[in-house]
């Protein structure tokens, strides 16, 4: 087994893919979003718990990974309290483990979330082939905000019933006028402050928020 793949299985995601889940991505009927930060222990985890609570009721996992991950460790007490108070699921967050990011999560993402403009790239870098579905959050979320909720309906329409082909059309409708200057990152709180970690919350919610939207209207639009 290669390095890469080591770190990969050494950690865990917050719902394990399932046989049947897998026959479902294959077939378009699951979309999968992956979240993006340095150590995957603050600001991914948050991204992926609380996104995957706004999104329960529909067919999407989402899942997160670092790309320097201190494999196996548990989020960190504060952002855990955040992701709570936003309403991610208590066992997502006390399950969560780091996880060192590698291709084949992003081969498997309908949608890649990095946290800064760093972590897109990176990811980018791993898979050049999949770069219109990378971006990071708040680059989404300023670019889906130009969008209202009939136009991304009325995108996800017109590309079929498949979930994963809905959300497909949403995103390149979102990064139809992108521009790499539009990134603005996610402050890392990670052993800062307090105070830190609320300036974190306060510039990741908001997004997580704006990247539900999109996902929600697209597939019950």
């Amino acid at each position: 087994m290669s390095e890469h793949a080591e770190r990969m299985t050494a950690g865990s995601a917050p719902r394990p893919l399932t046989r049947r889940d897998r026959r479902r991505m294959q077939e378009g009927a699951l979309v999968r979003i992956l979240t993006v930060c340095t150590g995957n222990v603050c600001r991914s985890p948050v991204a992926a718990t609380v996104l995957a609570a706004r999104l329960a009721d529909l067919p999407v996992v989402v899942h997160s990974a670092g790309t320097h991950a201190p494999v196996g460790q548990s989020i960190t007490p504060q952002s855990g309290r955040i992701a709570a108070r936003a309403g991610a699921d208590d066992d997502a967050i006390a399950s969560h483990r780091a996880r060192y990011l590698v291709e084949p999560m992003i081969a498997e993402a309908d949608l890649v979330l990095g946290m800064t403009a760093e972590h897109r790239d990176a990811a980018v870098h791993l898979m050049p082939r999949k770069q219109r579905n990378v971006l990071a959050v708040r680059e989404f979320a300023a670019l889906s905000a130009t969008l209202t909720d009939d136009q991304i309906a009325a995108t996800a329409h017109a590309a079929g019933p498949i979930p994963a082909q809905r959300v497909a059309a949403a995103v390149a409708a979102v990064t139809r006028s992108r521009t790499l200057s539009e990134a603005q990152d996610v402050i890392d709180p990670y052993r800062q402050s307090d105070a830190v970690y609320e300036q974190m919350a306060n510039e990741l919610l908001p997004a997580i928020d704006e990247v539900a939207r999109v996902i929600r209207v697209a597939l019950r639009g």
